[in-house]
């Protein structure tokens, strides 16, 4: 018997072994085009037969300093969101803080299909809804059989 084997099964070191090595890397990003955690503002991407929707939850954010915009395949959301009131009462120390204040800009990568001049973005009750229009020639047709 070797000096490795100490009547563990080994088996289970192994499992032990992979969970915390797990433990260790949750939370890193799988690739390089994984979101980080803790972005902001968080999105959800979708995608009908006509268009790209994202939705972008931004709430505490001035419309007036939203911007949007697509160059070379890649929509950036780009702002800021100022602290609330509260928070800059006198005499109040901060001993948590969860909501983002300050400057951001998300990219996103759009598919080739995405058409630049088809772009409607609307903010409604912290939401920014943009819809990406796909170009013509990418849309599904019908072929009569003759």
């Amino acid at each position: 018997m070797s000096d490795l084997y100490s009547g563990t099964n080994l088996f289970d070191e192994l499992d032990r072994l992979q969970r915390e090595v797990g433990a260790l890397f949750s939370g890193v990003p799988s690739s390089l085009r994984s979101s980080r955690v803790g972005a902001f503002p968080q999105i959800n991407i979708g995608t009908t037969d006509d268009s790209i929707e994202i939705v972008a939850f931004a709430p505490g954010v001035d419309v007036a300093g939203l911007d949007v915009a697509i160059e070379k395949g890649l929509l950036t959301i780009s702002g800021e969101r100022k602290p609330a009131q509260t928070d800059t009462g006198e005499g109040i120390r901060t001993y948590a803080q969860e909501r983002f204040t300050g400057t951001f800009r998300r990219a996103i990568e759009l598919p080739q299909n995405a058409d630049p001049d088809k772009v409607q973005a609307r903010y409604i009750n912290g939401c920014l809804s943009i819809s990406v229009g796909k170009r013509e020639s990418s849309k599904p047709k019908s072929i009569t059989v003759q």
